[in-house]
């Protein structure tokens, strides 16, 4: 798949002298975003994710001559990022963290939203902390699919590509992947655990 970012104003990544513009930059800028909180909610590891978005965007740069303006760059850049995790995986280098601090570096500019006050500050603070403690409760697979959808908008077709599952298998992923995160945030201990699911 070749890499590329829809919507106006991508259409030229590099100037003429072979660097990129500044809609390449952007779009690089917000592909390292992507790639970096992609593997934190994989991985919650620090680290490790850093280390993942690292060579996500080595790619992207070898890549980069090949960008298409009329497909997005989300897809393949988070095949890209599962990949390396799985890799992680498969070596067992991956120390699973029982929470994740959503406060840290790049990622707080990631998924902070402006309030009016210091208490409400607090209490999306609060919201936000609850949220991700659950999704690194969850099991891999039902928290991949769950940020992909609700955290990186990929679409029920995209999702589809990147698993090689049919839509429909995607919708009811979601749906026990949601389920799963609604039961952990009202205070049961173990969600229901997901049928094997190849692939996801």
């Amino acid at each position: 798949m070749t890499p590329g970012e829809a919507g106006a104003g991508s259409s030229r990544s590099r100037d003429a002298g072979g660097h990129l513009d500044d809609a390449g930059e952007d779009l690089a800028r917000r592909a390292r975003q992507a790639a970096y909180l992609l593997a934190l909610q994989l991985l919650g590891n620090v680290d490790q994710a850093r280390d993942v978005a690292q060579e996500a965007m080595l790619r992207f740069y070898r890549h980069r001559d090949r960008l298409d303006p009329a497909r997005p760059v989300k897809p393949w850049l988070f095949q890209v990022v599962r990949n390396q995790v799985k890799d992680l995986w498969r070596r067992k280098r991956v120390r699973q963290a029982h929470a994740v601090n959503p406060g840290v570096g790049d990622l707080s500019g990631e998924i902070q939203d402006p309030a009016p006050g210091p208490e409400e500050n607090a209490l999306q603070y609060e919201r936000r902390q609850r949220v991700w403690i659950a999704l690194a409760a969850l099991p891999a697979a039902r928290r991949e699919i769950l940020v992909l959808r609700d955290f990186h908008d990929l679409t029920y077709e995209q999702l589809a590509v990147y698993f090689k599952i049919p839509v429909g298998t995607v919708m009811s992923r979601l749906h026990g992947a949601r389920k799963s995160l609604r039961e952990l945030l009202a205070g049961r201990s173990e969600p229901t655990p997901p049928k094997n699911q190849e692939g996801a």
